[in-house]
């Protein structure tokens, strides 16, 4: 075994690819970057930036490979491929720049030597110079240069000759590559795992997917066919990411952690075949289970499926005698309240853990249900516990739900809330009170709480067309209100009802959530007295961004709950930045709000943030979601309120999912 230590030309590398004497192992993760990343990696190399090297491994073993994500290929190998192991996303990204690739458009300003993304501004703009067609071999670089100068350009047509001459010369710069030579597949995924985990965070996920694909000649075809049944079936979010994490948890009986893909490592070929047979078992039996108890066709609605993996161990090592109602109600029960109070937006791995060993219990809903403190209370949802939530909370899911069990139709034209599959569309919702009705009085919080959505169409909402309610729900008959749990005093449909609109509302919805959830109620739960359905009911934590064009800005936080009231602002730029080490790096970090500084600590595959009175929790995904909400309805810094001295928080924190913030 050794490692060759060579360099090779940008443009050799492409036409390497083309020709598929450079492929991707099955180990590899999937093409990840995003346009303004490409534009970046473009930039450095112009500029002359380092740009870092490439690893690959060559080898007689011909293991199994997935697609790279390019197009246009040439007219095959010329000499034995190298498998890449690190610079894919980088190698891709050229690839596509390079070759024309219709998701990277990457365009030049040659006065400002600056790389972005195509865009319909750029697009007008004569003086942006598609980076594609300065690269074509067959370019004129006479003819680009008039392009400019006619388009006004400020530059010498020498200095735009020369600043086009540096992006055509980009084929020429050179990576260093290493070359693995003479190792074994086991041990080049062993590598591939320590070089990647050095750099990018590699999740659970990647390592268990790496080491799945070195014991399990392959798995990724598996999984992926497996996936793309279930997407033809409604089913998209049951993808390879998600199928992995099951077979994991059937393996190992547990959730995945950093130590997973040493056990992986070990499991006997038998295990892993019979493992896959109790997943795809499982799924066999769920699904249709959901859809025929709740009415739920497709995926996308479920706001995780993390929760779906132990009911798949559950079903799935289940004998094959027909499922009692008392069991099948049960394992919706379960699934309902687990997703109100979220049950995995923190400690994923634990929770998971002990889940699986409860649905391997003689009797596995009452073990499940046990898990979420449920044995002595029966789950009710209060009018308070919807106060302040919105469509990222768990509550929005509900709503569906219980829409569906109403039988609620789109509004006007009577087409189904929750659109076929094969339709290529996405649920909608639109707000009753639409924003332009209502006054300063209303925040926007308030004005998008979830007791102002509604499951209907953009067709439909076209037909309100901003008008106020008073206008236009008197046209619907009372069972299209009933349906969606609208109510029918007429008082509550103008600006002056709103707030009482919405107290009436939630009070609707609490009682329809309520009844949904008895249907599915075990009988050893009809007895025993009521309980709040999720830990964090009467509490609520608002975000309120405030920036400039010059300042990053602050995210301002407030927290009401039973005797508490406390309010902090952190530096949104110092916040931004500590999650992003935590989501990116792996790296745990301090941010301060109200003035003490707190950890932002990646726990797991949730991030935590002490804010006030509160741990928040969520994923990276979830987190950056609620940024990209607050950003679109963020306010000038001037109108930032006077929050007096800091008060850090002192007492003991309760945890609260991020997607329940508002």
């Amino acid at each position: 075994m050794h490692v060759d230590r060579i360099d090779r030309s940008i443009g050799e590398l492409i036409d390497q690819i083309s020709n598929a004497e450079i492929l991707l192992p099955e180990i590899q993760r999937e093409y990840v970057w995003k346009p303004t990343q490409v534009a970046k990696l473009m930039d450095s190399i112009y500029r002359g930036y380092p740009f870092g090297s490439l690893l690959f491994w060559e080898t007689d073993e011909a293991p199994q490979t997935r697609e790279m994500s390019v197009t246009g290929t040439g007219a095959g190998p010329l000499r034995p491929p190298l498998f890449l192991l690190d610079g894919q996303q980088r190698l891709t990204s050229l690839h596509r720049v390079f070759r024309d690739h219709p998701e990277a458009q990457v365009v030049f300003n040659v006065e400002a030597q600056k790389f972005q993304n195509q865009s319909a501004a750029t697009q007008r703009d004569p003086r942006w110079i598609k980076v594609a067609d300065v690269l074509d071999p067959k370019a004129s670089m006479l003819r680009l240069t008039k392009q400019l100068l006619d388009a006004n350009s400020a530059l010498p047509d020498h200095e735009i000759e020369e600043r086009l001459a540096r992006i055509k010369g980009l084929r020429d710069r050179r990576f260093v590559m290493e070359v693995l030579k003479g190792f074994p597949y086991e041990e080049v995924a062993e590598i591939f795992v320590r070089v990647n985990s050095g750099g990018r965070r590699l999740g659970t996920l990647d390592l268990a997917m790496a080491t799945l694909s070195t014991r399990w000649t392959g798995v990724l075809a598996k999984l992926q066919a497996e996936a793309k049944l279930w997407a033809q079936q409604g089913y998209a979010d049951v993808d390879v990411n998600f199928l992995s994490r099951a077979l994991a948890g059937v393996v190992l009986g547990r959730g995945l952690s950093v130590w997973s893909h040493s056990r992986l490592r070990q499991t006997e070929d038998v295990e892993l075949e019979r493992g896959w047979a109790v997943v795809q078992r499982g799924l066999r039996r769920l699904i249709p289970l959901l859809r025929t108890k709740l009415g739920l066709t497709r995926s996308d609605p479920l706001p995780s499926m993390v929760v779906l993996i132990p009911l798949v161990v559950l079903l799935g090592e289940r004998d094959d005698e027909p499922l009692d109602r008392a069991t099948s109600d049960g394992i919706v029960y379960w699934l309902l309240l687990a997703t109100i109070q979220t049950r995995y937006s923190g400690s994923t791995d634990t929770k998971l853990s002990q889940d699986i060993r409860s649905a391997r219990q003689t009797d596995p809903v009452g073990a499940l249900l046990a898990g979420l403190n449920m044995e002595q209370s029966r789950a009710e949802v209060t009018d308070r516990a919807l106060r302040g939530r919105t469509k990222e909370s768990p509550y929005f899911f509900l709503s569906l739900l219980v829409a569906l069990a109403n039988g609620a139709r789109d509004w006007w034209y009577g087409t189904e809330i929750l659109p076929g599959h094969d339709e290529g569309q996405k649920l909608e919702h639109h707000h009753i009170h639409p924003p332009n009705t209502l006054d300063d009085r209303f925040d926007k919080g308030v004005i998008n709480d979830l007791a102002n959505l509604v499951f209907i169409s953009t067709k439909a909402n076209k037909q309100i067309n901003g008008r106020s309610p008073a206008d236009y729900l008197p046209s619907l008959d009372e069972q299209e209100l009933r349906a969606h749990c609208v109510p029918l005093d007429t008082a509550l449909y103008d600006a002056d009802g709103y707030a009482r609109f919405l107290t009436e509302r939630r009070q609707l919805l609490a009682d329809a959530m309520n009844d949904l959830l008895d249907r599915f109620r075990p009988e050893l739960l009809d007895e025993v007295p009521a309980g709040p359905a999720d830990p964090s009911a009467g509490f609520s934590l608002d975000l309120a961004l405030y920036e400039s064009r010059r300042d990053g800005g602050q995210m301002v936080f407030s927290a009401i709950g039973d005797g508490i009231t406390w309010v902090g602002a952190a530096i949104m730029g110092e916040l931004e930045s500590a999650i992003d080490s935590a989501r990116i790096a792996g790296i745990d970090s301090d941010v301060t709000i109200a003035g003490e500084s707190v950890p932002v600590q990646m726990i797991e595959e949730s991030l935590h943030v002490p804010i006030g009175p509160f741990l928040v929790t969520g994923t990276p995904e979830e987190w950056r979601a609620v940024f990209d909400r607050e950003r679109l309805s963020s306010q000038p810094l001037s109108a930032v309120p006077s929050l007096g001295q800091p008060k850090p928080w002192s007492g003991e924190r309760i945890k609260f999912p991020v997607t329940s913030t508002d």
